[in-house]
């Protein structure tokens, strides 16, 4: 069974994997650096898998193309954290389902963070309602899950680069069965 949901995520990632909505690397390369990036800042395992399979919810529903194609925010976070809570602890789904909040919170409280996004990420920005208030701004840092999700993002940051040859897929296969809830 648990070798059955881990083939099934990794076929949904394979599936929509060559995509890169907006990116300039596909989104498997993407998912791949931003898991790679969370081991070697020595990020706990289930921060990892989240940094894995934070755009899980971009493979669902065609969300991947509704900020660039159709002008909506498809909520991707919530919807991949939805999908992913089956499976895993919130450990894991929360930096997933708080990944955008964080970019918002950032954008707001960090000189110089908006100007340094994708042309992607600050197309889905202004769709997700920009950058937080102060209210939104405390909001925020009062979650528990807050800092992984913070985390979480600079990896999201990061992990766009065209030339970098990280580990494969199958290479986080242990590292989320042991996640996976009984």
């Amino acid at each position: 069974m648990t070798t059955q949901i881990i083939d099934d995520i990794f076929t949904l990632l394979r599936e929509s994997g060559d995509l890169s909505y907006g990116e300039d690397v596909s989104q498997m390369a993407h998912i791949l650096q931003c898991g790679h990036l969370a081991r070697i800042d020595g990020a706990s395992d289930a921060l990892a898998a989240a940094a894995l399979l934070h755009d899980v919810g971009q493979f669902l529903n065609d969300a991947g193309n509704a900020a660039e194609q159709k002008g909506i925010d498809a909520q991707h976070e919530v919807t991949g954290a939805a999908f992913l809570a089956r499976w895993f602890s919130p450990s894991v789904t929360e930096p997933v389902r708080l990944h955008v909040e964080a970019k918002r919170y950032l954008c707001a409280v960090e000189p110089g963070y908006v100007e340094a996004l994708s042309r992607a990420s600050a197309l889905s920005l202004r769709l997700q309602g920009g950058p937080h208030d102060a209210q939104e701004q405390a909001d925020f840092l009062a979650l528990p899950d807050a800092q992984d999700a913070i985390r979480l993002r600079r990896y999201d940051d990061q992990g766009k680069r065209s030339d970098w040859d990280v580990p494969d897929l199958e290479s986080y296969r242990q590292l989320l069965t042991s996640l996976l809830r009984p």
